[in-house]
């Protein structure tokens, strides 16, 4: 069994998020090992989180570092309202 399938849904969603998050105005770089979403605010380098995306038995949803849940990975955009605001209440 591959797990190239598995592999580019991951990086799909996570690529529809990052451009989700770049129209907001952060920056979404795409680490390749592992494949996580690297999130910044240009405005405050200092400030940055890593996304992941995950199969679940509801489909895939993007997950925080610390494996909390953002939200499913069929609305990005959703997601990525959620991570600007977490990341702008930090600031």
């Amino acid at each position: 069994m591959s797990v190239m399938p598995r592999e580019h849904t991951r990086t799909y969603f996570l690529g529809k998020l990052a451009e989700e998050l770049e129209r907001r105005g952060l920056t979404a770089t795409l680490r390749s090992y592992p494949l996580v979403l690297r999130i910044s605010d240009p405005d405050t380098l200092m400030l940055a989180e890593t996304v992941d995306c995950v199969p679940l038995s509801e489909g895939w949803f993007y997950r925080w570092s610390w494996g909390e849940l953002v939200g499913l990975a069929d609305d990005p955009a959703l997601a990525a309202e959620r991570i600007v605001h977490v990341l702008t209440a930090r600031q």
